[in-house]
Parts: structure tokens; sequence; C-alpha cells
């Protein structure tokens, strides 16, 4: 495990709870209906520093940010609620997705899968986790993650 983990997942990090509370946070301040639209709070994600300028800009936190944020709207599509039972959260009743979403999250997890670098030195990301025990069930969940998003951006195409 990587200090600030205690699960394989992004969502059982430090930097995955990071994506939750500013996610709480947007909800309570942004969130007009009851419907979220994952285009708006991608965007509101970048401008608060959750990725970077561009995709050449590699950061360990980046890559966790997209992992977690696939994790979040997967674990919508499969149980209809954001994140657990947290009642912040109930706000949303329904989250919808655009491909250009879609695929902005699928290009992060697809970068880190093919352990695209950071310049001339590796990816971070893989770096620690390949160093863990747990890197097998870390690397199942990244093929898992990006399987999902592509079937998502499937049925919105």
């Amino acid at each position: 495990m990587n200090m600030g983990a205690w699960g394989y997942k992004a969502l059982e990090s430090d930097e995955g709870l990071d994506v939750v509370d500013f996610l709480k946070d947007y909800l309570q301040n942004h969130l007009d209906s009851n419907h979220l639209k994952l285009s708006e709070f991608v965007a509101a994600m970048k401008d608060k520093g959750f990725f970077g300028e561009t995709f050449e800009d590699v950061d360990f936190f980046y890559d966790t940010s997209a992992m977690a944020l696939a994790e979040l709207y997967l674990k919508y599509l499969d149980t209809g609620k954001i994140y657990e039972a947290d009642i912040e959260f109930e706000k949303a009743h329904s989250v919808t997705a655009d491909e250009k979403s879609l695929r902005f999250i699928l290009r992060y997890l697809t970068d880190i899968r093919d352990e695209v670098q950071d310049g001339d030195q590796p990816r971070e990301i893989i770096e620690l986790w390949s160093e863990s025990s747990s890197w097998a069930e870390w690397k199942a969940n990244l093929e898992s993650l990006i399987h999902r998003v592509e079937k998502e951006i499937a049925s919105v195409s």
C-alpha cells in the first residue's frame, strides 16, 4: 500500500477523498437542480487544480483524481448513488455524462495504463503502485475502469 492509501482503489486514498470533499462542496454551492452534469464538474475540477493544464502535465494527484472521478461515476451507475449513503450527496438525484468528459477521463486512465512518462521520468503512480503488494489488484481496477468508461462512451455517442 502507498502512504495515504488503505486500499487499492483511488477512493481508498487521501487524494481520492479530496475529490469526494470537492464534490460535496460543489454540490452544496453549484447545484441549482437535482442534476449533476459531469462536464461541469470536470471543468470545476480543472479550475481547482485537480488536473493539469494539458495531458503532458503528469502528476500523481492528477492521476488519482481521474481514477477517483471514474470510480465515483461508475458507482453512481451501479447503485444510483454518487457516494455511499452520505446525506450531503442525496441532493443530486441524477448524473449525466457526455462523450467529451468521458473521453477526458479515459485519456488519463489510458495514459496511466500505457505508462506515458512525465518527460523522461517514469509516471509516479505506476512507480509507487508497481512496488506495492497490491499492484495486481490496483492494475485490475485500472483496467476495469478503462473498460467501463469505454462502454459508457459507446452508450452516449
